[in-house]
């Protein structure tokens, strides 16, 4: 019998789109590890091929109070460099969660997405 590839959740323990995530993952019978990168950071290779897959757009909470409390010469000409350095000095700036499944990842939380994924 294959193997099933390891999850891992990353994002942080107090928010509340984590723990819809986490619950469904749990509720669905799917193990997990739990990555909370407020507590153990991230670190840049993991965040720069992050980009490569999905985009910087898509990582970046501009909704984020963090994002949003930010002076705003730093939010604005955004580039990718820019956004990668703002991710990693405030990781709650990342987008929750990202659900890494080996070959490929989703970032945020529907639970239909989540569905689909696993078929």
């Amino acid at each position: 019998m294959a193997k099933a590839t390891p999850l891992t959740i990353y994002g942080i323990k107090t928010c509340d789109t984590m723990k819809k995530a986490r619950t469904w993952l749990e509720s669905h019978g799917r193990p997990y590890a739990f990555h909370d990168y407020r507590e153990a950071g991230l670190d840049r290779p993991r965040l720069e091929q992050w980009v490569k897959q999905v985009g910087w757009e898509i990582l970046l909470n501009r909704n984020s109070t963090t994002f949003r409390d930010l002076p705003e010469s730093e939010r604005s000409g955004l580039s990718e460099e820019k956004a990668i350095g703002l991710m990693l000095a405030q990781p709650t700036m990342i987008k929750r969660p990202v659900l890494d499944l080996g070959d490929r990842l989703l970032v945020g939380f529907k639970p239909d997405a989540y569905a689909r994924a696993f078929g």
